[in-house]
């Protein structure tokens, strides 16, 4: 069972653009809070700052 938090970027006000993350020693995973059951987007541990750093730039 992973542990699931909310991102602490996931936007200001009620959390509508909330996204949650869970880790474990193999991957790190990533889903909408609003819709859970939904697809997840799951990256080996060493590929998930270089995904962060992506998104920085396309902002």
């Amino acid at each position: 069972m992973e542990n699931w938090r909310k991102s602490s970027y996931s936007g200001p006000g009620d959390g509508n653009e909330c996204v949650e993350i869970a880790n474990s020693p193999t991957h790190v995973a990533v889903r909408d809070s609003k819709t859970p059951a939904r697809a997840t987007l799951t990256f080996p541990p060493e590929a998930f700052a270089p995904f962060l750093e992506g998104l920085k730039r396309d902002q």
